[in-house]
C-alpha cells in the first residue's frame, strides 16, 4: 500500500501463471482473475492493469496468443479495470498475468493480520483446483469436474470484496486470498501474523465435487512442498483421510477469500456475501494462541 493523503491510498500487486487449462481464452480469464484477487483481498478496488506475458517464439499460433489476451481483457472489463499496456518477452513456457493498481481506504485496508480470538472464519470458494488442473494436464479430469473448476477460477472475487466493504468498520478483522500456499499455508500465515490459533472444521471446508477422488493420483509438486513446509506448523486430526489432507495443502489458482469476521457480525457477513452473489461457508474459528505458539488445527 502507498498512502498519498489522509483519505486514500494505492494498492499494487503483480501475478502471472502458466496454463492451468487447455482453452486459451479461459486461461486468460483465470490469469486475470488471479491477478486481480490480491487487490480484492486487501479491501481495494482495482483500477488499472499492465499485462505481463511470456510466449515461445515458435510453435504457438498467433490465434492462441490472441485468445489468451482476449480472455484476460474480458475479465478486466467485467471488473471495470482499464488495460494500460504491458510487456511481453520470449519464453519457452507460456506465462501470463497482470500488474494491477487499485485504490483503498487506508482505514479499511485488510491484511492477513488482525484476526482476534473468537472470530469466525469464512471461505468463499471450494478448494481442489491444483489437483484438478494436474488431472486436466494428464487427461484424467472428467469434463464436469474440469468445467466447475474452470468456472470457479475465472470468477472474480469482486462480489465478495464489495460485500465486505458494505459491512461496518471493524466487523472484518482480516482477509487473504487462498492461492499457492493452499488453505493450510494461508491459514497458518494468518494465524502467525495475528498471534492466534485457527481451528478449522475440515468437514465444513467446501471441496470441488470429484476432487477427493482425483487427489489419489494427481497430487501436485506445490502441494507436496506445502505439506513439507507447513506440516510442521499445522496440527491435523488422525481421522482425516489422505485425500482430504492433500486438498488442504493443494495450491490453488484464483482461489476464494479466507475472511475473519467478528463473532457478532457473522450473520450479517454471510447475508451480505450471499446477497452479492458470493457463496461463503463458515469453516472455523479463531482461538487464543496455543502454548506452542500460533498454529492451525484441522479437526
Amino acid at each position: 500500500m502507498y498512502r498519498w493523503d489522509a483519505g486514500s491510498a494505492l494498492v499494487q500487486s503483480v501475478d502471472f501463471l502458466t496454463p492451468v487449462v487447455d482453452d486459451p481464452f479461459a486461461y486468460g480469464q483465470i490469469a486475470a482473475a488471479n491477478s486481480l484477487s490480491d487487490i480484492y483481498a486487501m479491501g481495494g478496488q482495482p483500477l488499472t492493469a499492465l499485462a505481463v506475458a511470456g510466449f515461445p517464439s515458435q510453435g504457438l499460433p498467433h490465434s492462441v496468443v490472441r485468445s489468451i489476451f482476449e480472455g484476460g481483457l474480458s475479465k478486466l472489463r467485467e471488473a471495470g479495470v482499464a488495460l494500460l499496456g504491458g510487456h511481453t518477452v520470449q519464453d519457452v513456457e507460456v506465462k501470463f498475468g497482470y500488474a494491477v493498481t487499485g485504490r483503498v481506504d487506508p482505514d479499511r485496508l485488510l491484511s492477513n493480520a488482525g484476526v482476534q480470538a473468537g472470530d469466525a472464519l469464512l471461505l468463499t470458494k471450494p478448494i481442489g483446483t491444483g489437483v484438478i488442473a494436474t488431472a486436466i494436464k494428464k487427461r484424467r479430469a472428467p469434463d464436469d469436474v474440469a468445467a466447475a473448476a474452470t468456472e470457479s477460477m475465472a470468477m472474480l472475487n469482486r462480489a465478495a470484496a464489495d460485500a465486505l466493504r458494505g459491512l461496518s468498520p471493524g466487523e472484518v478483522h482480516a482477509c487473504t486470498d487462498v492461492t499457492g500456499f493452499g488453505l493450510a499455508g494461508h491459514a497458518w500465515e494468518m494465524a502467525s501474523a495475528s498471534g492466534v490459533t485457527l481451528r478449522i472444521e475440515s468437514k465444513t471446508v467446501p471441496l470441488f465435487e470429484g476432487a477427493a477422488v482425483l487427489a489419489r493420483r494427481n497430487s501436485t509438486g506445490g502441494g507436496d512442498a506445502n505439506a513439507q513446509y507447513f506440516g510442521q506448523r499445522v496440527e491435523s486430526a488422525a481421522s482425516l483421510t489422505d485425500e482430504v489432507m492433500t486438498l488442504l495443502y493443494d495450491p490453488q489458482t484464483s482461489g476464494g477469500l479466507l475472511i475473519a469476521v467478528s463473532p457478532t457480525a457473522v450473520d450479517r457477513a454471510l447475508g451480505a456475501l450471499a446477497l452479492a452473489g458470493a457463496v461463503a461457508v463458515r469453516v472455523g474459528d479463531a482461538e487464543p494462541v496455543a502454548d506452542s505458539g500460533p498454529t492451525v488445527c484441522f479437526v
